[in-house]
């Protein structure tokens, strides 16, 4: 069964605007707010988040990347990954509110490793989290608090974020799991 696109470009595009309106409400006007993006989709989504809050604001927003792959729990159990880079902007993370941004939420697990490694590099004032897809079946307690799509799915299927900056194109697609090593396709 192919992949079938259940989010295309503009629906993106429009999911993105209303995250960013919706952090604007949430935060009275986001003037202490920092965007990390988790690589490898969360940073280029959140490079267009802060795009659109200055354009509502008027004002920069701090936006950079932070790399959770030393945080992860499956190190021993994943093949070697790439290290990615973390690029905290000149304000820094102390005292602010910092919005983690990344393309789906699934188990919680990116996430607690991503709130490991900002603890190593300050203390915000609080951390909310902003999704494209909250695809569901999470194993640790971990809720988005602002959300793209709700896509609920089951464990057979996969979610695929495609952007134009690493993609050509930007989509959200949804079709069969890969068999993990070991298993058979059937």
């Amino acid at each position: 069964m192919p992949a079938r696109t259940v989010l295309d470009g503009p629906e993106i595009q429009r999911a993105l605007t209303r995250i960013a309106h919706e952090i604007l409400e949430r935060t009275k006007g986001g003037s202490d707010i920092t965007l990390l993006g988790i690589p490898s989709r969360g940073v280029p989504l959140a490079r267009r988040l802060a795009e659109r809050l200055e354009r509502v604001e008027g004002g920069a927003v701090p936006c950079g990347s932070l790399d959770i792959t030393m945080y992860r729990d499956d190190l021993r159990l994943a093949p070697a990954r790439a290290l990615g880079r973390t690029e905290i902007p000149p304000e820094g993370v102390d005292g602010r509110l910092v919005v983690l941004v990344d393309d789906v939420l699934f188990s919680g697990r990116t996430v607690r490793a991503a709130l490991d490694a900002l603890n190593d590099i300050g203390r915000p004032r609080a951390v909310q989290l902003a999704i494209l897809v909250d695809r569901g079946h999470r194993e640790l307690p971990v809720r988005a608090d602002y959300v793209g799509k709700n896509l609920p799915t089951s464990l057979r299927e996969t979610v695929t974020v495609q952007l134009a900056e690493s993609d050509g194109a930007d989509a959200v697609l949804l079709g069969p799991a890969k068999p993990r090593p070991g298993e058979e396709e059937g």
